[in-house]
């Protein structure tokens, strides 16, 4: 039997190990993540304490506990735990001990080598360092291995193409931006830039600042002084409530009895949105920006000379990082591996191949497609009620659960309908409906109300989509089986069928409904907040019935172009209108679709020529 490799990525918030088993490389480890904090500590009794134990003992005991040690390798700094004095490799060796542990019981023997990762912009004091760190953990360090290629490798870049990519990771502690060439087993580094004192702390001390600042607004205290446990346990709900603001539009921070004040226990209660987060970390992330322009530059490569974007390291799930990087580019950037194990993934992948055995790429369950709701937007200038972008991107790894937030179209909305599409275009329209369901009972409101549309899709393909007002929690769900199955040919004729049926009454010729050119019946678009119609209509070859809806279509939006500037009494008899015509084409009463569009049409003539 060859000698067992394995794959290291000491991180500077959580490490990985990663070993061939079954076949593949997988990521080991007995915790539901497989990820270790990396945490040292000792505890008051002097035990050590590794990974997640020393974490939370962080809470009780800053003073035991070391944190980001990563930040300090290669330096002659040296850190305390209690009275005893310790050198960064000494505590990094004390991680690398654990993960190696985890996975001699995974695999049932001893493990002796290792891959262990490193930015690329290491300097040879941080390597050596890291490579001293493995020594006196016992192992042999096989190699070491910059974290751009070994994310290269995980995304399958050995083969025997040749690939241009942006490797962009933003780690804990860490960032750096990386243009890789990779030709077969070669991978070559263009050019690199970064930071290594820049990462998802600082954002965890931008969010963390905020609360002390709304805790010291509520109450006059400074917890910057002499509240050390207080900030501890502020710093963990602004790390959680970065994490959660990656999948949520919102997150509610509590902490209560954070501080107590002459026997009086003092609580915090404050929302935060990603809006507001994103603004407060946006310069950080502009700073990301300028290395990746620089990068390129030392690589003599433009945005059209790089196949793709790979997102490395936990922090890329910043929304706002994927959409600069777009903006910047042109790409979309890849996220189809987990971005925390990405590079011990990778790192696996070498590490098997060392031992012999014939690794290409890391195998990952993802969603083939993209999913969303349609909503009433703006395109082209105008209202439209068949906007769409999906909240679950395909290639997502899964299981996966998302979040945004919507607002219903008109005041004293208390109803609406969530059309579910699948698909890549914006225009919900051309792409596929999977399912819909209608919410009832929202608070009439003055202005707009916000609902969260959440969609959870597991490794089984079963698509569940929860609407919640977000003021009051009221909330309806729908489960879509077989949500990642294509539309059998079966499903596509029965369709046909019925939207034959469905425009038969006033069909005046024999029609053939393309199966790419069928729409079906939901046409209101403006009493919804998240209105939608399936696939893709072509006007020119409508029937005349299809011609009726399209018109009705036109129409309501025309009216609700106008509405905000009708006369209240107008604006709901306009309202009740839509709300007829939608009633009409569901039921497919042709001559009520004719008579109220007649009576919207008469309306706004009358508004207009007033």
């Amino acid at each position: 039997m060859s000698d067992m490799v394995v794959g290291i990525d000491l991180g500077t918030t959580n490490s990985e190990i990663a070993a061939f088993l079954n076949g593949n490389v997988e990521v080991l480890g007995p915790e539901a993540d497989r990820m270790l904090p990396s945490c040292v500590g000792l505890s008051p009794a002097g035990a050590l304490l590794v990974g997640r134990e020393a974490r939370h003992q962080q809470l009780l005991f800053p003073n035991l506990t070391i944190r980001s040690i990563k930040r300090k390798m290669g330096s002659t700094e040296t850190v305390n735990l209690g009275d005893k004095e310790f050198t960064p490799q000494e505590i990094s060796s004390l991680i690398l001990r654990q993960l190696v542990e985890w996975a001699e019981r995974h695999l049932h023997q001893p493990i002796t080598k290792a891959v262990i990762t490193v930015p690329a912009y290491f300097s040879d004091a941080q390597r050596n360092a890291t490579r001293e760190a493995g020594e006196l953990a016992g192992l042999e360090v096989a190699r070491i291995l910059n974290e751009p290629t070994a994310a290269s490798l995980a995304y399958g870049f050995g083969d025997a193409a040749h690939h241009s990519a942006l490797v962009y990771d933003l780690g804990g502690g860490t960032f750096d931006v990386s243009i890789v060439s990779v030709e077969g087993d070669v991978t070559e580094v263009l050019a690199s830039h970064g930071n290594n004192q820049l990462g998802g702390d600082d954002f965890d001390d931008l969010l963390l600042g905020r609360l002390e600042r709304e805790f010291q607004t509520q109450y006059g205290i400074d917890l910057q002084n002499g509240y050390p446990v207080a900030r501890t346990r502020l710093r963990w709900a602004a790390e959680e409530a970065k994490k959660k603001l990656s999948f949520e539009p919102y997150v509610r921070v509590r902490e209560e009895a954070l501080v107590t004040e002459k026997g009086k226990p003092l609580h915090l209660d404050v929302e935060l949105s990603r809006a507001e987060y994103e603004e407060m970390v946006r310069p950080l992330i502009e700073s990301t920006l300028d290395s990746v322009s620089k990068a390129l530059s030392d690589a003599h490569k433009s945005p059209s000379d790089i196949d793709t974007i790979l997102l490395v390291g936990g922090s890329t799930r910043t929304p706002l990082i994927y959409r600069r990087l777009h903006e910047l580019t042109g790409l979309e950037p890849r996220q189809d591996i987990h971005p925390d194990l990405c590079v011990a993934l990778g790192a696996g992948v070498l590490a098997s191949r060392l031992a012999g055995h014939g690794v290409e790429r890391v195998l990952v369950d993802v969603s083939p497609f993209s999913f969303g709701p349609s909503y009433l937007g703006e395109r082209g200038g105008f209202p439209y009620p068949h906007c769409y972008h999906p909240i679950i991107y395909r290639n997502t790894p899964l299981p996966v659960t998302r979040t945004e937030s919507y607002a219903t179209a008109y005041p004293q909305q208390t109803s609406v309908q969530i059309e579910i599409y699948q698909g890549e275009d914006d225009d919900a329209l051309k792409n596929l409906l999977v399912g819909d369901f209608r919410v009832e009972g929202l608070r009439p409101t003055r202005e707009p109300n916000e609902v969260l549309c959440r969609m959870s899709l597991d490794v089984d393909g079963i698509l569940h989509v929860t609407a919640i007002e977000k003021e009051t929690g009221k909330s309806k769900h729908i489960s879509i089986d077989r949500a990642l199955r294509e539309k059998s040919p079966s499903e596509i004729a029965a369709a046909r069928e019925r939207l034959k049926a469905l425009y038969s009454s006033h069909a005046e010729e024999s029609v053939e409904i393309d199966e790419n050119e069928f729409s079906l019946e939901d046409a209101d678009g403006v009493d919804e907040e998240a209105v939608s119609e399936p696939e893709d209509t072509a006007a020119a070859s409508l029937p005349h019935a299809l011609e009726m809806v399209k018109e009705a279509h036109d129409l309501i939006e025309h009216s609700q172009r106008l509405l905000g500037t009708l006369h209240p009494e107008d604006q709901e008899e306009a309202i009740e209108l839509h709300e007829r015509i939608h009633g009409a084409i569901r039921s497919n009463d042709a001559g009520a679709l004719k008579k109220t569009s007649a009576e919207l049409r008469e309306l706004l003539f009358f508004v207009e020529g007033h």
